[in-house]
């Protein structure tokens, strides 16, 4: 199994998931996203990728026509960070990385075409998907080298172990 899609609810924990199995792999590419906040606000959201380099993938200030609810999507940056480093990491032989495949990020038709890329590779692939259906995503879903992963209250503290299992058994 070499393409893992762990999915869940909003807020679940699925980033922080991902970045806790990274921390324990090393030697993985790609991208993961986090919540801006301004005092108890949330503003938008960061693309950074592993080796450092990071940027708004949206924001409530952000001029752009692309949009997610309230959240403005500053494509080319995310296509400057995120999608970059997945290129890299498939170019370098990592393990790739993408928290997430979701509507935000698939205002970039680059990224639709890496995320093809990518899990027709060889290489293993972490990602994160929403719960929710999106019919580009939900492509992936079915496919017979996909395995997906829903994240719980009940499961999240014993994901990881058997995630890391699964990646470095693949």
């Amino acid at each position: 199994m070499n393409n893992i899609f762990i999915t869940g609810k909003p807020g679940i924990g699925k980033t922080t998931l991902i970045k806790r199995i990274c921390n324990k792999l090393g030697g993985v590419g790609g991208f993961f996203t986090e919540e801006i906040r301004e005092g108890r606000a949330r503003v938008g959201f960061r693309v950074q990728s592993f080796d450092g380099t990071q940027g708004i993938l949206s924001h409530i200030s952000v001029q752009s026509r692309f949009r997610v609810g309230k959240y403005k999507v500053d494509v080319e940056t995310f296509e400057e960070i995120g999608v970059a480093s997945v290129e890299q990491a498939l170019q370098n032989g990592r393990i790739v990385v993408i928290d997430e495949i979701g509507k935000m990020e698939l205002f970039s038709e680059r990224f639709k075409e890496v995320v093809r890329m990518v899990l027709d590779s060889p290489q293993n692939v972490l990602a994160t998907v929403p719960l929710y259906s999106i019919p580009f995503v939900d492509t992936f879903k079915m496919r017979n080298d996909v395995q997906l992963i829903e994240i719980t209250f009940e499961n999240r503290n014993q994901l990881e172990d058997e995630i890391l299992k699964i990646v470095k058994n693949g």
